[in-house]
């Protein structure tokens, strides 16, 4: 799909789920990574990340779309249109479109660390951490007693 098949498709979604045309311009950036689309609010263009309908359907950069609209429109209307609004989510289910974009295979992923050191207190309270700390520094934070390293956790390997 290129930028000019996506305005048109951006235009007709905007004309049929909103009744208001699209006057701005409609790109794929290359760049968004963990994003499914942005909405520029100084220029009002709308920039779609293309893995949406490279690793997905149609459907899903449908979706996407109609998500960026909302903003767009009721950003122009001078209605709230951020995510945290009780108005966009209301206008985005009234319109079927996806409140979060699915994962791409550029996304990085976030590890789980595999490694713990657990310290222990005179009282027997049990802390967790993944980085070593100097032992006579530091003491307990729930009850203020000196602490002691007791073991360390493996993860996976």
């Amino acid at each position: 799909m290129t930028d000019t098949e996506l305005q048109a498709l951006v235009e007709q979604i905007s004309l049929a789920d909103f009744g208001r045309p699209f006057v701005h311009q409609a790109t794929f950036n290359r760049r968004l990574r963990t994003t499914g689309g942005r909405y520029v609010l100084q220029t009002h263009n709308l920039e779609i990340n293309p893995l949406m309908i490279e690793e997905f359907d149609e459907q899903t950069l449908v979706g996407v779309i109609k998500h960026e609209l909302v903003h767009y429109h009721n950003h122009i209307q001078g209605l709230p249109y951020q995510h945290k609004d009780r108005y966009f989510q209301t206008e985005l289910q009234r319109i079927a479109g996806l409140r979060y974009a699915p994962a791409t295979s550029k996304a990085k992923v976030r590890k789980q660390p595999k490694h713990y050191w657990i310290y222990t207190c005179k009282n027997g309270h049990e802390i967790y951490r993944q980085r070593r700390l100097n032992e006579l520094r530091y003491a307990c934070g729930k009850c203020g007693a000196p602490i002691r390293l007791t073991g360390e956790l493996k993860i996976g390997d």
